[in-house]
């Protein structure tokens, strides 16, 4: 059967899981963010996304494209238990498991043909599953690479299953479009059209050479190889040991400080509450940045003072946005946490301030809540989005 990948990607899932503790909402256009000029919608409800409501759009332009649409701020506590309820069945489902995102994540299935002889019904199997136990749905692609799996999950979408036999990722390509391919920027879709690459079918017809002159070693290999339907190899990588990551893709690309700054507090929260939940501390925030042409850096610092709170964490990773931001556009940003320690035996705690320990424990009590279906968010983490 060769190799097999499912890419498994939650439908709107901040959204989803608003619309599943308040059914209300359910067939209405829903926002999640805070109506502002500095403020980003998170994501939105299929609904609202009629109106061409995306993520990562200010919240003035959404709500001018739909006025009617509900806001409601985002519960990233909550939203990262959903996650963990989701991952552990996907990752229960077969040992080839790799997480991405709060959102996505990748099985590997080659070699499981005993156990899964037919991909497309074990595919509607996971997806029953899921639905069955958190009443979300997901989409899937399934295919022989994780890039096309990838592709293939967002063809169908909501609730999709897309299936790309073996031979036939080429003309897959072709028929998702240059535009809609994973990486293909603003900036670098106007650069192909400079020379009258508008399509896939036109991409290939320039050999390699030509395109790592006009695009670098990266980028022009990396378009090389996607429009023929090769993986680029983005997501070869197992996830890191000892460190817990989180991060957003944005489609188009995202553009100013302040509404990046918006993404990373809700980002800084999550990673935050997910070390207490497993109760840890960290010694060294990191962020990560990829722009529009696919140009990706990171950077990451150890301060000197121990890391207690997701103001902490936020603090820290504004200050490396700022000095690592370009001003480009922002194709995905990413926060995360890494040295990670157990953060609850007493010489650890000795060192807490009592400003520090009721911090910490404000943001304990907090989790505890949330995950109770309570709706808190801490109102200084608030003000710093104003």
């Amino acid at each position: 059967m060769g190799e097999v990948f499912f890419h498994i990607d939650l439908d709107a899932f901040f959204a989803s899981v608003e619309i599943l503790d308040n059914p209300q909402y359910k067939g209405k256009p829903l926002i999640i963010g805070t109506p502002g000029p500095r403020h980003v919608a998170s994501t939105c409800s299929y609904e609202a996304r009629k109106y061409g409501v995306h993520s990562a759009m200010p919240m003035t332009t959404a709500l001018r494209l739909c006025p009617d649409a509900i806001c409601v701020p985002g519960r990233m506590k909550r939203y990262s238990e959903m996650s963990k309820r989701v991952m552990s069945i996907i990752r229960d489902f077969a040992p080839g498991f790799l997480q991405v995102s709060v959102d996505e994540a990748f099985l590997d299935l080659t070699g499981m043909e005993r156990i899964y002889p037919l991909p497309g019904k074990a595919a509607r199997k996971l997806k029953a599953m899921i639905l069955s136990e958190t009443g979300l749905t997901v989409s899937i692609g399934v295919a022989s690479s994780r890039f096309i799996a990838k592709l293939a999950s967002d063809y169908r979408k909501p609730d999709g299953l897309t299936i790309v036999p073996h031979g036939k990722e080429e003309l897959f390509v072709d028929t998702v479009g240059l535009k809609k391919l994973w990486g293909i920027g603003d900036s670098t879709l106007r650069s192909l059209e400079k020379r009258g690459i508008t399509t896939t079918g036109t991409l290939r017809r320039y050999p390699l050479e030509e395109l790592v002159r006009f695009f670098g070693e990266s980028n022009g290999t990396y378009l090389y190889k996607i429009a023929r339907g090769i993986d680029p190899g983005i997501y070869q990588g197992e996830a890191k040991s000892r460190s817990i990551s989180t991060e957003e893709t944005f489609y188009p690309d995202v553009y100013g400080f302040d509404a990046l700054d918006s993404s990373l507090l809700e980002m800084s929260q999550e990673v935050m509450f997910r070390a207490l939940d497993e109760k840890k501390v960290p010694r060294t925030v990191g962020i990560k940045l990829r722009y529009g042409d696919f140009t990706t850096t990171s950077v990451q610092t150890t301060p000197s003072k121990p890391i207690y709170s997701s103001t902490d964490v936020f603090e820290i990773a504004k200050q490396l946005l700022r000095e690592r931001y370009s001003g480009d556009g922002v194709r995905l940003l990413g926060v995360v946490l890494s040295g990670i320690y157990d953060g609850e035996d007493v010489e650890q705690r000795d060192f807490f301030s009592d400003k520090e320990e009721k911090e910490r424990k404000l943001e304990k009590t907090i989790l505890s809540l949330s995950q109770k279906g309570s709706r808190i968010v801490k109102a200084r983490n608030l003000s710093q989005k104003q």
